[in-house]
């Protein structure tokens, strides 16, 4: 099989990888997969019809990534700088990766978090080249078809959206097709899989922004979105096409309203692997994150009185993880549910109150909070904060500035080193600054946040502002799972990717929350060797060539599989046009 019906990837006889191409000339020069602009040698122009069509230079790869790099420098807008990315890895995909790693702490918050969320909005407004793969109410009936015309073959990961809540900007429709397209640009440039191996989709099943739908240059289907039956009975066409067409892939769902996030999680993951980056991967990068400043403190998570305020599915993520990491350092799970209280927008979940299933598990009893002073019948955060005695405060309500003075310095009576990381994406939405935490605890608290922040000087001492960042973890478990061929993403193989990054931490920077973004590509290593570990032993690894192997073994085993941004040679298909 062929990894694309435009070219494949074969071995020289000294066992060298190169490209075969079964189109030549300008069709050659529109493929960002296989386009090398004006690195194509003199040999390849005269081979493959492109004589004439280039500058008569041929430009290295340094060459390219300098050119580049210097107009990138000269833009001044995020977005600008942003679509200039796009337009790039739309005509080039070796050249925008192997800029994009050069540069990856630079530009990773251009390419995803925050500026991906402006260009989520702007989607149908800045729309340029066809890239992923779109299911909607238009084409499900006839998805296999649609399927088929997708020219990858070998599609081994995946990353779904159905855009009902994007980041923290909600229903963003078809526009959602840009958080797709930037997680897989992660997944390519931090997580090892080669750009020919990953698939963005967007499922678009309507928005109920009546905005959007009357907006006359948007690009999805103009109808309210669906849901119960027929909502799951367009997923169910779905994956069941998506599963015949690529039956070794990953999927990672993504951004998907708490309605549906838990219903498509549990509906599917033993279909085909996958999992939920919001759920999940935010509950392991967070889990890793508090069990860093636990360590910082020279306490334990079991020691901590945890806050997590916000209820959606990163909320219920991070509140999982928590009760995962509790019972792992040896509480009982009632005993971990003591020590975890959860807000929604309501106030404190307590039982015996309306709330949605998936909250019930981490509902308190109301006995519990008898002696707190509440002015309502349940109580607020501020409330929580001192009733419980609170010691790690997490935001992931989408609530800009809940985290106030008064809350923050509240936690001072508890402990002398709070943990409070406003996690929230993008920057518009995070529950408080950085800066103004450390101030008003005179230093100590310790911060981390979702978005990316400077670090802050205080009294003449630099705090580094870790970036609870799901780009530490999503690569890695992916990009494991793929390696280890697991049967399905499994809920231990996810708590060890956060156990992976939280020991990569504590080798690597030992005085930090997490590592610095510009180390993504050795820590995504790093946790796919300890999820294809995980995976051998619950039996779910299919690759027979891990059988065996220790743990020194299966990290050269990614290593050795890890893909890097480098122009192949090409060879004309014998019998083909161009060819011998």
């Amino acid at each position: 099989m062929t990894v694309s019906r435009y070219y494949d990837v074969k071995r020289d006889e000294r066992g060298k990888r190169y490209l075969e191409p079964y189109v030549l000339g300008s069709l050659l020069l529109g493929l960002p997969l296989l386009n090398k602009g004006t690195a194509f040698t003199h040999e390849e122009r005269r081979a493959l019809g492109l004589e004439g069509l280039l500058p008569p230079h041929v430009t290295t790869l340094e060459e390219q990534k300098e050119r580049n790099y210097r107009r990138y420098r000269l833009i001044e807008n995020d977005l600008e700088k942003h679509i200039f990315l796009r337009n790039l890895q739309d005509r080039n995909e070796v050249l925008f990766y192997a800029l994009f790693v050069d540069h990856m702490s630079e530009m990773l918050p251009i390419l995803y978090t925050p500026t991906v969320g402006e260009a989520v909005k702007q989607f149908s407004h800045i729309y340029r080249y066809p890239r992923g793969f779109t299911a909607s109410t238009d084409n499900i009936q006839i998805i296999e078809e649609a399927l088929a015309n997708v020219p990858l073959n070998d599609v081994r990961l995946a990353v779904a959206t159905d855009s009902s809540a994007i980041l923290g900007i909600g229903d963003q429709g078809f526009g959602g097709m840009a958080i797709s397209i930037g997680k897989l640009a992660i997944y390519t440039a931090a997580g090892g899989l080669g750009p020919d191996k990953v698939l963005p989709i967007e499922l678009d099943v309507g928005t109920n922004r009546a905005d959007l739908i009357n907006d006359p240059l948007y690009l999805g289907v103009r109808h309210r979105r669906l849901t119960g039956e027929e909502y799951f009975a367009f997923m169910d066409r779905f994956v069941e096409a998506f599963r015949q067409r690529y039956p070794n892939a990953v999927m990672q769902w993504e951004d998907f309203g708490k309605d549906t996030a838990f219903a498509v999680l549990e509906r599917y993951r033993k279909v085909l692997p996958s999992f939920n980056d919001d759920i999940q991967g935010t509950g392991a990068v967070t889990l890793a994150g508090v069990m860093a400043a636990c360590r910082l403190k020279g306490e334990r998570l079991s020691d901590q009185r945890i806050l997590v305020y916000g209820a959606g599915a990163g909320g219920a993520g991070v509140a999982q993880a928590m009760l995962d990491g509790l019972m792992r350092e040896g509480l009982s799970l009632e005993e971990a549910r003591s020590r975890l209280f959860v807000l929604d927008s309501k106030g404190l979940l307590l039982k015996g109150r309306p709330m949605e299933a998936y909250k019930e598990k981490f509902a308190q009893d109301p006995a519990r909070i008898q002696g707190w002073a509440v002015a309502g019948e349940v109580p607020n955060l501020y409330e929580t904060v001192v009733g419980a005695g609170i010691t790690v405060l997490l935001g992931l309500s989408g609530q800009p500035g809940s985290f106030t003075q008064p809350i923050v310095q509240a936690m001072l009576a508890h402990t002398t080193r709070p943990i409070i990381f406003p996690l929230s994406n993008p920057t518009s939405a995070s529950e408080a600054i950085p800066e103004e935490v450390l101030r008003w605890t005179q230093g100590r608290a310790l911060v981390a946040a979702g978005s990316p922040f400077p670090p802050v000087e205080l009294e003449g001492k630099t705090h580094p502002i870790g970036q609870g960042n799901n780009a530490f973890v999503f690569p890695g478990l992916g990009f494991g799972t793929v390696l280890a061929k697991a049967r399905e993403v499994s809920d231990g193989m996810v708590l060890e990717a956060a156990y992976a990054l939280y020991d990569y931490t504590s080798q690597h920077h030992p005085e930090r929350i997490y590592p610095p973004t510009s180390e993504l590509r050795e820590v995504s290593q790093y946790v796919a060797a300890r999820v294809i570990r995980q995976a051998m032993r619950e039996g779910l690894a299919r690759e027979e060539r891990l059988s065996g192997l220790g743990m020194e073994a299966i990290q050269a085993y990614v290593a050795e599989r890890f893909w890097q941004p480098r122009y192949l040679p090409f060879r004309p298909a014998p019998g083909k046009p161009g060819g011998v």
